[in-house]
């Protein structure tokens, strides 16, 4: 479902929210782990998201607070992701449309990000904000697929407002911490029957909300040529106020029904090395988990009930598990300012195939990056290529993860496939 059907006094200010960052969509989540949008600086992203460790701009926000400490002046740094990709869903034998493959529409997504550091004049204290979108997700299926009572359209907007405080307790010993102020929009669409044809019918929710956790992070370097960063990023739980659209004729007419669902989003903790051979080398490894398994069950409540054969309360069964991401990035750095980086990050998949949901699609997935930039005087730019591909996942003996009504009986079974090729854009400003 599209923002245009959020409910009137929400959409000006989701409008509103989304305008900061300029255009921003989702496919599935950049380097997939669940929901999580990982990549969110060029530089970063080069090296495989091998940057806990490194954390030597202003995007160490989000990165790694602590690295805030190592930054001089005042820095803003901007940049966009650009992302397309293409997921591909083909029936199990026994299905009746077997034979057939189905892709996802929309394949394409933009996610901007916006980040400020400041040294302050103590020298050893430094403050710093980030906006950008910490998930997302925007997926639309076909409605001959198979699955539609499973699942047909699903969109979140996740935008996140960060300021944080780094300290350089020793020479070699700095700490971060951060208040994450996040907002987020949700919609959720399927059918409420096999067909689209010949009688309509869908269920819809859309709901927004907002929620404040936080996050720290450590950076030690102990010698010069080895660094080594952590950081840690609290649950957050949001409360998506809004409301349900079906109908199902010729039984049930167009019917609209106040609604709420409470979802929980993960804590994630992070753990990078760096080594330093000599000024012109950097190789970076890091390991990163994410716990999806908070996201478990959730429960549609509507107010008054809607008329049969819709649930007054629906649950959503997710079942989801923690993941890990693991990455190596390494940077060469050559004379004048400029330097060339790559990376490769493997993503573990999120989603069980008991309650697996087209809308999450996620699979184990490779991510081969390349780029290259330039810091020269007040101006810093990087840029980045990236390669992701999801070998084949079969999916079988699933159920599905929300019926709101009571005569679908269909499941998410089959295999999906994904490849991905995004650009990545990044410009800095020293003052």
């Amino acid at each position: 479902m599209r923002h245009s059907s959020a409910p009137r006094g929400r959409l000006p200010r989701a409008a509103l929210l989304a305008g900061l960052l300029g255009l921003l969509a989702g496919g599935p989540s950049a380097h997939g782990n669940g929901l999580r949008l990982v990549s969110q600086d060029a530089f970063a992203s080069a090296r495989g998201e091998a940057f806990v460790a490194t954390a030597d701009n202003p995007s160490a926000v989000h990165y790694n607070p602590a690295g805030l400490a190592q930054l001089p002046g005042t820095q803003l740094r901007s940049g966009l992701y650009a992302l397309d990709f293409n997921l591909r869903y083909q029936p199990p034998a026994s299905a009746s449309n077997a034979g057939n493959t189905y892709e996802t529409k929309n394949d394409f997504a933009l996610a901007p990000q916006l980040f400020l550091s400041h040294r302050l004049p103590s020298d050893r204290l430094a403050v710093g904000v980030g906006l950008y979108a910490p998930y997302g997700a925007a997926i639309e299926w076909p409605e001959d697929t198979g699955f539609r009572s499973v699942a047909t359209q699903g969109e979140l907007l996740h935008l996140r407002l960060n300021p944080a405080l780094a300290a350089r307790l020793t020479p070699a010993l700095s700490v971060g911490a951060g208040v994450m102020v996040d907002y987020g929009d949700l919609s959720l669409e399927q059918g409420l029957l096999r067909f689209a044809q010949p009688f309509t019918n869908h269920f819809r929710f859309q709901g927004d909300g907002w929620s404040v956790g936080w996050h720290a992070g450590l950076l030690w370097q102990p010698v010069p040529s080895l660094s080594l960063g952590a950081t840690f990023r609290s649950a957050t739980a949001i409360t998506f106020e809004g409301r349900t659209d079906l109908i199902q004729q010729p039984i049930l007419p167009p019917t609209r029904r106040d609604a709420e669902a409470e979802f929980d989003f993960p804590w994630n903790a992070a753990v990078g090395l760096s080594w330093r051979p000599t000024p012109a080398w950097n190789l970076e490894i890091n390991a990163d988990y994410t716990d999806w398994g908070v996201l478990n069950d959730v429960l549609i409540r509507q107010t008054p009930a809607p008329p049969f054969p819709v649930r007054q309360n629906i649950p959503v069964n997710l079942h989801w598990a923690g993941s890990w991401l693991l990455s190596a990035g390494l940077t060469r750095y050559f004379t004048n300012g400029w330097h060339a980086s790559a990376g490769y990050a493997f993503n573990e998949n999120s989603v069980p195939d008991d309650y697996y949901s087209p809308l999450a699609a996620d699979l184990d997935r490779h991510f081969f990056t390349l780029g290259a930039g330039r810091r020269g005087g007040r101006w810093e730019v990087d840029a980045a290529v990236q390669l992701g591909y999801g070998p084949a996942h079969e999916v079988s003996g699933s159920l599905p993860s929300s019926q709101p009504g009571l005569f679908s009986g269909q499941n998410a079974d089959g295999t999906y496939r994904f490849v991905s090729v995004g650009v990545f854009v990044s410009v800095g400003r020293r003052f």
